[in-house]
């Protein structure tokens, strides 16, 4: 007798969950929305300013680098002994009750800053609309700072399936706007970043400029292709449609998200450098503005001057949902373990409820105040998001049992390597 044999019901679980489903295609866009935000509109800037070799190298490791980190969280996540665990939970079942108070604490200070930044540049973006382009008055910044942010909170409160919904209709504008542009602006692609391309074994352009290039830049990386935030609610997610089989799911629907992050980001990022000169780019880096706002001014174009806000308007709100997620799940996490140390309890419905008030107030004080916290956002974020994204689910990997299987990849030291660097060269620039 066959032992072999699969019985029909078994055969047809299988299929069904191989086979691709509209919540698969949904979180894909999801995962793709939350990540390719405000900081891909800098990330031109970072990668194009050294000339053309740190650029190749930076795309050709821009795939792994974000695909194996975020895999690795992913099974971080799935890694908990109930269905129902965020990150949080897993962390404190794995590390303890005090390492698991202390990963929170730092999970939602890596997205909650992030938060902060795009509050501000949300309001930033529509007042100079409203200004430059309609022509019209700068309306009370406390007013438009709370009525944006208000109507954001608005899809937020129609739950987590929604937020999906809409940062996977928002993807579609977003993407075909950003691509009409690059491909915009083919013609006016010049040979300025070849001049900085020399194989004669000069130091400053291939030793130590290129190093240094890269090094800053890793970091860039990480935070444009970063969408850490909305993992564990997808693995969640996941875990309660395909249950033992929700790795392989979720590291197929990842692949297909970051394969489309990378070659959309990639060309949009070469488009940009090609259009202009390694002078041009440090300009613009000095001036503190987006690439879209410095091609506006470079070319003049009436345009790129209107679809520019565009873009920016629509990257920013769907990065301000995906990172709300990640944020109300540190923030919820941190209140609850408060509660526990007091042997109480709080319902979801009223945990969420005291969550949105404080983001909903804090996020309106700091756009309405408009502090310059970017470059402190960046520096404070970055190594914090290595460290949970990067280093984290590395060390899991090593010390838990439940992820003793993923041991001995070649992909687990690459991914170490690149966390190591980003949190270097962020601490690099705080000491320089």
């Amino acid at each position: 007798m066959d032992t072999t044999q699969t019985s029909p019901l078994a055969s047809a679980a299988s299929r069904s969950t191989s086979a691709w489903r509209k919540t698969d295609t949904m979180w894909m866009l999801g995962l793709y929305g939350t990540a390719i935000g405000a900081g891909v509109l800098f990330l031109p800037i970072n990668a194009g300013i050294g000339g053309l070799i740190p650029l190749l190298i930076m795309a050709v490791i821009a795939f792994p680098m974000t695909f194996f980190a975020h895999r690795g969280l992913c099974r971080f996540v799935l890694s908990g002994k109930n269905p129902g665990e965020d990150i949080t939970e897993v962390v404190e079942e794995h590390f303890g009750i005090s390492a698991g108070k202390l990963i929170t604490l730092l999970y939602f200070f890596a997205i909650y800053p992030i938060l902060l930044v795009y509050s501000i540049a949300i309001t930033n973006t529509v007042d100079s609309f409203i200004v430059h382009q309609l022509g019209m008055p700068s309306p009370p910044r406390a007013l438009l700072s709370l009525m944006l942010i208000v109507a954001l909170m608005t899809i937020v409160r129609f739950g987590e399936q929604t937020i999906v919904k809409t940062m996977s209709i928002l993807v579609f504008p977003f993407v075909a706007v950003l691509m009409l542009l690059a491909l915009y602006l083919i013609p006016h692609w010049s040979g300025a970043i070849f001049e900085n391309v020399s194989l004669s074994g000069s130091i400053n352009t291939i030793g130590d400029g290129l190093l240094m290039t890269l090094w800053l830049a890793i970091p860039v990386m990480v935070f444009s292709f970063n969408h850490s935030p909305i993992i564990s609610a997808f693995v969640v997610a996941k875990r309660e449609e395909y249950g033992t089989n929700a790795e392989k799911k979720c590291s197929s629907i990842l692949a297909y998200a970051h394969i489309m992050m990378v070659l959309t980001v990639m060309f949009f990022v070469f488009s940009c450098v090609l259009s202009l000169s390694p002078e041009n780019l440090a300009e613009a880096k000095t001036q503190n503005i987006s690439i879209l706002s410095y091609l506006a001014n470079h070319f003049n174009n009436p345009m790129i001057e209107y679809i520019a806000p565009i873009i920016a308007f629509v990257a920013i709100t769907k990065s301000f949902l995906g990172h709300y997620l990640g944020a109300r799940e540190g923030f919820n996490g941190l209140i609850t373990k408060s509660i526990k140390n007091h042997n109480k309890t709080i319902s979801t419905t009223k945990l969420n409820r005291i969550t949105g008030i404080f983001m909903l107030v804090t996020t309106w004080l700091v756009a309405t105040l408009n502090p310059s916290i970017l470059g402190m956002i960046e520096t404070l974020g970055g190594p914090i998001i290595a460290m949970l994204l990067f280093l984290m689910p590395m060390y899991a990997i090593r010390k838990v049992p439940a992820m003793r299987k993923y041991r001995g990849h070649i992909s687990n030291l690459f991914v170490v390597v690149m966390g190591l660097i980003a949190i270097s060269a962020i601490l690099f620039s705080l000491i320089g």
